[in-house]
């Protein structure tokens, strides 16, 4: 690690040392919503996420001041709540191993989703929401999936893909689309209305084990059941959504765990043309660093 390195990385620790020296409201009793929400679209605060996230890297100090030092509400289960908690995990990695490169950034009212490749304990590909209030981080999700070593079958990483936010006037539209669809074939297995919203082949898959198009997903459930490995998606928690990009957040099973599961979509023209998602196995209560939950949105 070289000097300027160290020199950062320090730099990020001691804004967050100073930041958490006030008091952190506990998650039980913190409000969870603010007076000033409904103006939060009008911000952008886009850019503050992904500067946020570059300094896990970085070891900037700067952009961890976009975190409220007095009410930070953490949902990932393997960090303690509050800045102090986000400080000891940083700590805790191997010096100069830390990598956070944002793919894409989204804002839907006061929430701000992001799609990061990491080298955080080793390479991972997540999905983080924050949530504003005045200004401030003040809440904070996120899905973890170890990075695969190769493309899936059709030649895709779980990042690469289409970037561009366009048809933001179809916001509401296409997350009332993702929902239904999540509802209906997800939850609850409604196979014969999949036509309704995937328009065959033309669908593009970033999963790590599944090929593009209808005939890509059958393939890969049908080897599933062949297997004795079954996924099922018991609720949906979340529903963001920017222009023609949607993310959802569900709860449920994978292969007899429980699992946590990040589904981001990609409209066009009515239809679901492309899609990106980690799956994470939510650890046992007695393993939690935090009493806030995976979701609790």
């Amino acid at each position: 690690m070289t000097a300027t390195s160290r020199s950062t990385h320090a730099a990020v620790l001691t804004a967050l040392t100073v930041a958490a020296t006030g008091h952190v409201t506990p998650a039980a009793s913190a409000p969870r919503h603010s007076p000033t929400q409904a103006t939060a679209a009008a911000q952008d605060f886009k850019p503050q996420v992904a500067a946020l996230l570059k300094a896990i890297e970085t070891g900037e100090g700067g952009p961890v001041a976009v975190i409220n030092p007095s009410k930070y509400i953490q949902h990932n289960l393997a960090v303690a709540d509050g800045l102090a908690g986000f400080g000891a995990v940083l700590q805790a990695l191997p010096k100069g191993s830390a990598r956070a490169n944002t793919v894409r950034v989204f804002q839907d009212g006061n929430f701000v989703f992001a799609h990061t490749e990491y080298n955080f304990f080793g390479p991972k590909i997540g999905f983080d929401i924050f949530r504003f209030e005045d200004g401030k981080i003040v809440e904070h999700w996120d899905n973890l999936q170890v990075t695969p070593t190769s493309a899936n079958p059709s030649g895709h990483t779980m990042t690469d893909g289409s970037t561009q936010v366009q048809n933001l006037n179809q916001t509401s539209q296409n997350k009332a689309l993702v929902g239904a669809f999540v509802d209906d074939i997800l939850v609850n297995g409604r196979m014969d209305k999949l036509s309704r919203y995937i328009d065959g082949e033309n669908y593009r898959q970033h999963n790590p084990q599944i090929a593009d198009g209808l005939s890509g997903l059958g393939a890969a459930l049908q080897a599933m059941a062949k297997a004795g490995v079954t996924m099922k998606y018991s609720q949906v928690h979340k529903v963001l959504g920017e222009g023609n990009f949607v993310l959802t957040v569900s709860e449920g099973e994978f292969a007899g765990r429980h699992t946590a599961f990040y589904d981001l979509f990609r409209v066009e023209g009515g239809k679901l043309v492309e899609h990106w998602d980690t799956v994470e196995t939510i650890p046992a209560k007695s393993e939690w660093k935090n009493a806030n939950g995976k979701f609790g949105f």
